[in-house]
């Protein structure tokens, strides 16, 4: 074999493979109108120069358009999911010379049917890759599995399903998560005897994997190192906010004891500015995500510490998973988990500018 330059272009692979330039540029490119043996020609001369076409300016070439749907739950405008999309707008952004599409579609989390409508939807539009926050298993599956018979990407989003084999994953190890909350209360009560989770559930289901999981951990490690310790359960009403007071009313009425709680949800809010408006101030209370309204309570004093799983890189980095299977040929991790971080008063402005950038 004649000497090649340092930089294999396709001419000289076309003249290795005795073909035309135009005939190599079908292979490379799963094009029709190639001889089997013009093709075994030249993936035989590629095997041989073990060669790696630039996938960007190929891409940047073809001006095939790209569409990706994320399905994601309900929300008003601060929640936790905002900053979800605004991590997939920015890669839209990052990759928009190569002619991308996001589409968002939402779904009620307490609503099994509402997710399966939703998943329809987004089937309806025929997208080259999905993104989704899973709902159950069972109901995820059955999305899944259409995309799958459709041959389409899909990547998961804030909670994992190991078992229906995304594409990829982003966000944190829940289980672990709650784990390490577990932890960090019992350091903050001062080990008390008696501990409260905060739930948000309609007609008894909560509204994710992420907040079961999590409360699993939570009561793994309990289990393990306070077995005596008492679990308490407040559960409130993610549609019927109106009462979340009365409830609460309750609750502190009967317990006076319990100083010490904790929330699996990005609401914690709801408890931190009950705790304000009652100068509650020596209830210690754990929660989660860097919502306004969340660290405000943190500032104030009635939250003590948030723990933060970074929403936008999770969004970013799906849409960039995408773009790199569907579009740049590259290999995707499947499982990237999010740091679990512990943030403060003292530190959560820093972690807040960091994150803008």
């Amino acid at each position: 074999m004649n000497k090649l330059p340092e930089r294999i272009r396709i001419k000289d692979i076309a003249r290795l493979a005795d073909v035309s330039v135009g005939t190599v540029d079908r292979v490379l490119h799963g094009r029709t109108g190639v001889s089997e043996a013009s093709r075994k020609r030249v993936e035989e001369i590629l095997k041989q120069l073990d060669y790696q076409p630039n996938m960007y300016a190929s891409a940047l070439a073809s001006n095939k358009k790209y569409l990706f749907v994320c399905l994601l739950p309900q929300h008003k405008e601060g929640d936790y999911w905002t900053d979800v999309e605004m991590g997939m707008k920015r890669a839209v952004e990052t990759f928009s010379d190569f002619h991308i599409t996001l589409s968002v579609v939402y779904y009620d989390q307490y609503e099994y049917s509402s997710f399966i409508n939703a998943g329809e939807e987004i089937l309806r539009k025929e997208p080259d890759g999905v993104l989704l926050a899973p709902t159950i298993p069972e109901m995820t599956a059955r999305f899944t599995d259409k995309l799958q018979e459709r041959e389409i990407p899909y990547i998961f989003i804030d909670s994992n399903v190991d078992s229906l084999n995304p594409l990829a994953f982003f966000g944190q190890k829940s289980d672990q998560s709650g784990y390490f909350a577990a932890r960090m209360a019992m350091m903050l009560g001062e080990c008390p005897k008696e501990i409260v989770i905060f739930r948000q559930i309609n007609e008894g289901r909560l509204g994710s994997n992420q907040q079961e999981n999590r409360e699993k951990g939570f009561r793994k490690y309990m289990q393990e190192h306070f077995p005596d310790c008492k679990i308490v359960e407040l559960n409130l009403y993610a549609k019927r906010p109106d009462e979340d007071e009365a409830l609460m009313n309750r609750f502190f009425q009967e317990n006076p004891q319990i100083t010490c709680g904790i929330t699996f949800n990005s609401k914690v809010y709801i408890v931190g500015e009950y705790l304000i408006g009652h100068n509650m101030k020596n209830f210690k209370l754990i929660g989660y995500d860097l919502l306004r309204r969340n660290v405000s309570c943190l500032k104030e004093g009635a939250v003590d510490f948030l723990i933060a799983q970074q929403p936008t890189a999770q969004g970013y980095s799906g849409v960039e998973s995408l773009c790199n299977h569907l579009i740049f040929k590259k290999e995707v991790k499947q499982c990237n988990y999010m740091p679990i971080t512990l943030l403060a008063v003292e530190n959560v402005d820093f972690y807040l500018d960091a994150h803008k950038k």
